[in-house]
């Protein structure tokens, strides 16, 4: 179509001939003869054929073929319909493409009708190219566009995250404001995200933030233990995107701009004075965004949500999850682990042994091999002990290695002194197994000090009423222990100028 208008150019405004245009052009001159003489048989003007579309021009110069053409065109499949259907579980194109010959006899074949569907994708974003099945994939994200929240007290202003989830299928988003990126805030922000959605993906992929991943890799990343403790609590798995390749989580990409976009600026002129206050103007908008048709699919996120997303989504559990770290211990000879300096049994089988423990905000529990072996509820004060009697090894007769008057015998052989520090220390502690550990401690110390340096000190200890290992040491270290307590007797003058006396009173 561009020779044919520069052919009917160059013959009505400049007034070439054939051959000249022919020579111009590197046409032949029966095909310029051919262009002119059907030019002039139809009913186009030279001063409206730059207001015409080549399809108009066409239909001019050739009504036959283009009637033709028209006659035996075949109808489209409805593309929009059919990328919708193909987020559906176990579907196919061969199925879609079966039900559209159903419709239309004499439309188009497989081939063919693949190969419109994928040129019609190709007018679709990045993210909305990709199939998704419904319920499959949640993807998760911080802008990295952050907000400010100021303090109404002190007028100090705080930047915060922006979290946000996105289903695959259906685009749903859901987004908040959190005070970071720690642990804490990434799995508060997942329990909103779900209780949000009202169900549970079959898959998390979120980016390679340290609260997610703990080391990380293209092709066995270290999961972080507490964000995998939360996929178990709502039966789901992580697959963390590739790092550098931010077209793996493209969907939850789309988002974010969004986000930024339709959400946050439109609270630039505003004032925050709490993260809730914040949340409370996103989410308002966030209902707009997802209320929004898409102009390629003709349908909103909320819409495709209820079609896709909803149905397949897992139910929620009855409670949300609880945050809870994990540690590594071992036992101590009187049956404790020592866990952010507060103490917890655990059954007497298990000194030295290597256990793991997994702890809340609220309760402590031991693992022994993947098996619970200790319960107990998290204690915050600093040599707090948890000593349950069913954990005891003095209950069952069978602690033979370490018993209190072993420990007492042994502290006798350094002095008299040492002696009696180690008996009142298993006579102060509720029983006397968890004094083992202060004891083993002060007699580890002793060894690398003259026996007579050692005796002053206990007696030191003793006087002072005080039983910890660091004081122990201290004292040693110190030499406090040839510092003896000086008794002061305080005798007032019974006459003095300024004392005014009883009689004063009256």
């Amino acid at each position: 179509m561009k020779d044919i208008r520069r052919v009917i150019r160059l013959s009505q405004q400049v007034g070439l001939s054939t051959r000249q245009i022919a020579k111009a052009l590197n046409i032949s001159r029966s095909t310029i003869s051919d262009y002119l003489r059907r030019y002039k048989q139809s009913d186009l003007k030279l001063a409206s054929i730059d207001g015409l579309n080549d399809s108009q021009i066409y239909a001019s110069l050739f009504p036959i073929k283009a009637d033709t053409e028209k006659k035996h065109q075949k109808p489209l499949p409805d593309f929009s319909k059919i990328h919708t259907e193909l987020k559906r579980r176990y579907m196919t194109r061969q199925l879609l493409w079966e039900e559209y010959r159903q419709a239309y006899p004499d439309g188009y074949g497989y081939t063919q009708f693949c190969q419109l569907y994928k040129n019609w994708s190709k007018s679709l974003t990045v993210s909305m190219r990709q199939i998704h099945k419904a319920g499959e994939k949640m993807f998760v994200d911080y802008s990295g566009l952050k907000w400010k929240v100021t303090d109404p007290k002190t007028g100090i202003i705080e930047e915060v995250d922006i979290f946000v989830a996105v289903l695959g299928a259906s685009g749903y988003t859901y987004a908040e404001a959190s005070r970071d990126q720690t642990k804490q805030s990434f799995i508060n922000s997942h329990n909103h995200a779900f209780k949000y959605f009202k169900g549970v993906t079959e898959v998390i992929i979120p980016d390679n933030l340290k609260s997610a991943v703990s080391k990380a890799c293209r092709y066995d990343p270290d999961l972080n233990e507490t964000f995998q403790d939360m996929a178990e609590h709502y039966g789901t798995v992580i697959l963390p995107a590739r790092p550098y390749r931010p077209k793996d989580k493209g969907k939850v990409e789309l988002s974010v701009k969004l986000v930024q976009r339709w959400i946050l600026a439109r609270l630039r002129h505003q004032t925050f004075f709490s993260i809730e206050e914040l949340n409370e103007a996103i989410w308002s908008l966030l209902d707009d965004l997802n209320n929004r048709k898409m102009k390629k699919l003709e349908k909103s996120r909320r819409q495709l949500f209820e079609e896709l997303d909803s149905p397949a989504l897992k139910p929620l559990p009855v409670y949300s999850y609880e945050l809870r770290e994990f540690e590594q211990c071992r036992v101590s000879i009187d049956y404790h682990i020592e866990l952010l300096k507060c103490y917890y049994s655990v059954p007497y089988q298990l000194v030295g042994k290597e256990v793991d423990v997994r702890f809340s905000a609220t309760v402590v529990e031991v693992f022994y091999q993947h098996k619970r072996v200790a319960f107990h509820k998290r204690f915050y004060r600093i040599g707090a002990y948890s000593t349950q009697k069913e954990h005891m090894a003095s209950s069952h007769r069978v602690y033979a290695e370490w018993t209190p008057s072993r420990l007492i015998n042994r502290a006798l052989s350094v002095g008299k002194n040492m002696g009696e520090l180690v008996k009142t220390i298993m006579e102060v502690k509720p029983h006397p197994e968890m004094g083992f550990r202060t004891s083993l401690g002060i007699i580890n110390i002793a060894k690398k000090y003259d026996k007579e340096a050692v005796e002053l000190a206990a007696r030191k200890m003793i006087e002072l009423k005080s039983y910890r290992v660091r004081h122990f040491r201290s004292i040693l270290k110190n030499k406090t222990y040839l510092t003896a307590r000086k008794k002061c007797d305080l005798t007032l003058p019974q006459k003095h100028e300024n004392l005014r006396g009883a009689l004063y009173y009256k």
